[in-house]
C-alpha cells in the first residue's frame, strides 16, 4: 500500500510541475515569427479638415490591417505647437514609431529629435525636415515634379504676354517645392507671361477666395490663369472667379475628389480644367511599410520615397 501511494504522490508532482512550467515547445510562437509582438504605431496628419489629409489616414488604416499592426492617428491641425504636443504624448504612450507630416519643420524638428533620443524612431511623409538627421524615411509626392507639371499647364493654358498668378502656401516644404517647379516652366517660357503673387493662403480656402478676389479687382479680372499649390485654394479661387464673373482657368493641386468633380461639372469644369494630382492612399501604404519594415530589420530599403504626380483633365479625371 505505501509503494502504491508513493507511485501516486510522484505521480501528482509531475503533473503538478507541468502545469505550471512553461508551455509546451510546440505552443510557442515559432522563431521569426510576426505573432511575438502587435506593433503600436502612431501617425499625425497634417490637417482632417483636407481630403487629401484623410486620404493619407485611409492609406494608414488600411495598411493597419494588412501589416497587422495598431494605428493612433492624430490631427496635427497644421499648427506646430499642436503636432509637437502630439508627438510628446505618443512618446509617452510607448509607441513603437512616429510618422507625421511635418508642415513646419522649424516648430516640429525639436519635438522630433526629442523622440528619437527615447529611442522612438521618427518617419515623415508628405512634408519632412532637411534640418534634422532623425527621419529613418520620408515618403511623399515628388512637388517640384509635380510644380512643373503645373508650369506646363499653365503655360498650355495662357496666350502670350497673358497675366498668370500663383496662389501659394509658404510655410509646408512640399508647397514651396511647388511653387518652385511651376515658376521655373513659367519663367522659362518663351511666351512672356506676366506672373503675379496672388497670396499665402495658409491652407485656409476662405483666405484663397478672398485673395482671389482681391487679385481679380486689382487687375480688373484680366488673369489668364491661376495655379493653386493645393485643393482648398482651388476651391476659394474657384468661389471668387465665379462670383467676378471672370473666366481665369483654374489648376488645382492634390487630385481630391471635389477636384475631379468640379473639372468634371459642365458649369465649374469652365474654370477649374486642370489638377496635378498626387496618391494619398498609396503614401499612407508606403509610410506604414516602411516603419514595420525598420521595427522588424533595424533598416528601410530608401530612405525617400518620391510618388511621381501627374495631371489630371476632363479626359481622364472619371477614370
Amino acid at each position: 500500500m505505501k509503494k502504491f501511494l508513493s507511485v501516486l504522490l510522484s505521480a501528482t508532482l509531475v503533473l503538478g510541475l507541468t502545469a505550471c512550467g512553461s508551455k509546451p515547445a510546440a505552443e510557442k510562437p515559432a522563431e521569426g515569427d510576426t505573432a511575438k509582438k502587435e506593433l503600436t504605431l502612431g501617425f499625425i496628419v497634417g490637417s482632417r479638415e483636407h481630403v487629401f489629409y484623410n486620404l493619407i489616414e485611409e492609406g494608414i488604416m488600411t495598411a493597419s490591417k494588412d501589416l497587422g499592426f495598431k494605428a493612433i492617428v492624430l490631427d496635427g491641425e497644421l499648427d506646430s505647437n499642436v503636432t509637437s504636443d502630439h508627438i510628446s504624448n505618443l512618446v509617452a504612450q510607448g509607441v513603437d514609431a512616429i510618422a507625421l507630416s511635418c508642415n513646419d519643420p522649424g516648430g516640429t524638428t525639436p519635438a522630433m529629435e526629442a523622440a528619437d533620443k527615447e529611442g522612438i524612431p521618427v518617419f515623415t511623409f508628405d512634408c519632412t525636415s532637411d534640418v534634422t538627421d532623425v527621419v529613418k524615411c520620408f515618403v511623399g509626392t515628388d512637388n517640384v515634379e509635380g510644380g512643373r507639371l503645373g508650369g506646363q499647364e499653365t503655360v498650355r493654358l495662357a496666350e502670350a504676354g497673358k497675366t498668370v498668378g500663383i496662389i501659394n502656401f509658404d510655410e509646408p516644404q512640399s508647397c514651396i517645392d511647388r511653387r518652385t517647379g511651376w515658376e521655373e516652366v513659367v519663367k522659362a517660357s518663351d511666351k512672356k507671361l506676366n506672373i503675379i503673387d496672388i497670396g499665402n493662403y495658409e491652407g485656409d480656402a476662405a483666405k484663397a477666395e478672398q485673395l482671389m478676389s482681391d487679385a481679380l479687382s486689382a487687375n480688373k479680372n484680366d488673369i489668364a490663369v491661376v495655379f493653386a499649390v493645393g485643393d482648398p485654394a482651388a476651391t476659394g479661387a474657384l468661389a471668387a472667379i465665379k462670383a467676378a464673373g471672370a473666366d481665369t482657368k483654374i489648376i488645382g493641386f492634390d487630385g481630391n475628389p471635389e477636384a475631379k468633380a468640379a473639372i468634371l461639372d459642365a458649369e465649374n469644369g469652365k474654370y477649374w480644367v486642370s489638377e496635378i494630382s498626387q496618391n494619398p492612399i498609396e503614401i499612407g501604404k508606403q509610410i506604414s511599410k516602411n516603419m514595420v519594415d525598420y521595427l522588424n530589420n533595424g533598416s528601410v530599403t530608401e530612405a525617400k520615397i518620391m510618388i511621381a504626380p501627374y495631371i489630371i483633365t476632363a479626359e481622364n479625371a472619371a477614370k
